[in-house]
This record gives C-alpha cells, structure tokens and sequence, in this order.
C-alpha cells in the first residue's frame, strides 16, 4: 500500500500517523514544506520517502509531488493530511488521482461549510441554531427580528474562531456589515450552552470503532477575543445521549474511513424554538482529528494508542480495543503569558509531576486559540480533574 501523508511534520505528533501506518507494513510517503533535515529524526524514521515543496498552499506543486511519488512507486492508494487547512486539498488530489479511498472533490462541502452542515443535522433529526447566510443589511435584520439578539456571525467555511463575532445590538451589526468580509459569512442565533465534543474514528462502513468525548467549559470565540486561558477535559464515560445523536450524524453524513469532531451545545436554560435546559444542539462537523494534541490526551486517558487505532482501520478497516476502557481524566489547560498566576510554572511541575502529561511551549499558530504554555494531565476523577484547573486559574 502507498500512502500519501500531507505535512506529517505539523502537528509535530502527526509523523505518529505514519510511524502507525509504517508498523503495518505501508510504504509511507510525506510531503512537506520542510526540508528532509529539518524534520525531526523520528518523523524521518516513519517516512519511507518525502517530497519538499516550497509551499502546500501551491496546489501544482503539490500536485507535481503526487505525480512523481505515483511514478516512481506506483498505483497511490491514500492521501491523506489529518487537517482540517487541507481537507479540500486532500479531496482535490484524491480527484484529480482516481484515489477512491476517501471523500472527493465534489462531495466536500457538507465537510467544510456551516451552512451544508445544517442539512445533514437535519437528515440525521438533529436541532442547529436557526441561520441566516448574510447579503445585505435589511435581510439581517429581518433573521435578527426572528431570533433576537445577540447574534454570532463567523465564515460560512472557516477554522477557529479568531473571525468568529457577537452582536448584541443594532450599533454592532451596523459596524459589522461597514466592514463586511469578502467571503461568505453565517448568522446564527446565539446558544447558551457549554461545549461538548464527540471524538473518534469511523471505519469504511461508517461503523464507529473508537469514541471519545471532551468537554469545553468556555467559549473558543470568547478565548480568542478577549484572551481568555483554555481548559477542557475528558470523559469517562460517554454520555448516553451524545453517544447516541454522535452516532445518527455520522450516519448522516455518511462519514467513512476516517477521525471524527463533532462538536454540540448542552443547553443552560430552556430555549423556545430549540430545546430544554440539558437537551444537545449541533454545532458544527469536523472531518479531522480534534485540534492541538487532543488525539495526545486521548492516549493518556485510555493507554492506548488513537494512531495505531487509526492505521488499524486503513489497513484491516478494524479497531482493537476495550472502547469502555478509560481509567483516567485527561485535562489540557493553556496558559496566557500575560497573566500572572499564583501557582509558578515550577510550582506546577513540582505540585502535579506525577499526573503531567505533557508541558511545552504552544506553537505560535496555535497560541491565539491554545494559549502560550500548556499542560495536559491525568486524574483518576473528574473532581481531581476540576481542582487542578481551579489551581492553574488562580
């Protein structure tokens, strides 16, 4: 099998997708913007060939990356980057290569776009935030007058949320629309609720054979607008109802052969039109691993290995694992640079050194979303969980 890993260097931990793909036998083949040398000695080891390219953004480069890989070794049977940036890409290559081992061209919208999204939510009888995809003032304003304020406007297609506004009056949405984007922009009545994600991997059945879940206590749109610090965490156990609805839109979409991030509202108060205080409301779909090191936080909350889980699934379409075995909590917390804290950074190595996980410097692409300095540690409760994050806020 020849298998094609875009940018297996960024996430730094994504050469373990190859290094995975390697212990069962693929040819692993990455192409990168990076030099051979310049990648770290490990992601070599996982890679049984690379092609630089100046620039991934440079669709005939790399598309003259695949070419010459399919040339010199044959029929190419996946491309894959793990990347929500590059998913299009990825789906134009598979295209352009007759690759058929994964989602096409053509049919991968209702992966990037908000607004697509809504019509599978429907398919699989899921509620979503009412919309409105914006043209002019006086059509906003006539959605505002239905849902009231305030409203979240965002790309129709987009990553994270430094694009992502609240308005909350008439003055705001004025603002907003003087200063409109070039592309196309989504308005959504606003949703009171904390985050949940349901995590994991599908097989070429749709059939979910890992499953996780994380839950988000603060809003990524507030976190990136007012810099606020980070923090989520991991269940033990799925909750019944997520399991459930995750399990309908995975379906719906129709999801095959790859990792999964669906993100959903738990409702904080009743909502007229959308549901009860507790009930789950769609957010959005991501077609990828969940961001940062969460595939990481998954390892540490189950012992297991997610990369392995996922290569098993390329190459024998099967999981092998206990999916109720999670003996742990895993917690992320990201810290600002800019706030001071009770707890030093060595208080927190030395207080927590037997449940960190994890801690290093955020990539600077990531610290606007992910914060400067993270942690990631484990706890055999939630309520051990909770204290660590109430110890790093103070």
């Amino acid at each position: 099998m020849n298998f094609i890993f875009i940018s297996p260097n960024f996430p730094k931990s994504y050469y373990l997708f190859c290094e995975a793909l390697k212990n069962n036998g693929v040819r692993t083949l990455g192409i990168g913007e990076d030099s051979l040398v310049q990648l770290s000695p490990a992601c070599r080891d996982s890679l049984d060939d690379y092609y630089q390219v100046q620039s991934l953004e440079d669709y005939n480069q790399v598309f003259k990356a695949v070419a010459f890989f399919s040339y010199k070794y044959g029929k190419i049977d996946w491309v894959e980057s793990n990347n929500e940036y590059w998913l299009t890409q990825d789906a134009k290559l598979r295209t352009d290569f007759n690759i058929q081992t994964g989602v096409q061209y053509n049919d991968i919208r209702p992966y990037k776009f908000k607004s697509e999204m809504k019509k599978y939510y429907k398919k699989a009888n899921v509620v979503t935030a009412r919309h409105h995809l914006v043209s002019t003032l006086d059509k906003a304003k006539e959605f505002i007058l239905q849902v009231g304020y305030p409203v979240i406007v965002k790309p129709d297609s987009g990553v994270g949320a430094s694009t992502t506004y609240k308005l909350s009056n008439e003055k705001e949405v004025m603002k907003f629309f003087k200063n409109i984007p070039s592309y196309q922009v989504i308005m959504e009545e606003y949703i009171e609720g904390e985050i949940i994600s349901y995590d994991g991997i599908c097989d070429a059945n749709s059939n979910i054979i890992y499953e996780t879940a994380h839950q988000f206590p603060n809003s990524i749109m507030d976190i990136v607008n007012e810099k606020k610090e980070i923090f989520y965490y991991s269940y033990k156990h799925v909750p019944s109802d997520l399991k459930e609805i995750g399990q309908r839109v995975i379906r719906a979409f129709d999801v095959k052969s790859r990792f999964f991030h669906c993100e959903y509202f738990r409702l904080l108060h009743d909502k007229e039109g959308i549901g009860k205080k507790g009930d789950l409301v769609a957010l959005e779909v991501n077609m990828r691993p969940p961001g940062g090191y969460t595939p990481d936080m998954m390892n540490f909350a189950s012992d297991i290995s997610v990369y392995q889980i996922w290569a098993n699934m390329i190459c024998f379409n099967e999981g092998q694992f206990d999916p109720e075995h999670r003996p742990y909590v895993c917690v992320y917390y990201g810290r600002r640079d800019e706030i001071n804290h009770k707890l030093s950074h060595s208080d927190v190595l030395k207080k927590y050194k037997d449940h960190l996980c994890m801690c290093e410097r955020m990539p600077e692409i990531f610290q606007e979303a992910m914060g400067n300095q993270m942690y990631t540690a484990r706890f055999e409760t939630t309520k051990q969980a909770l204290n660590f994050i109430h110890q790093l806020q103070q």
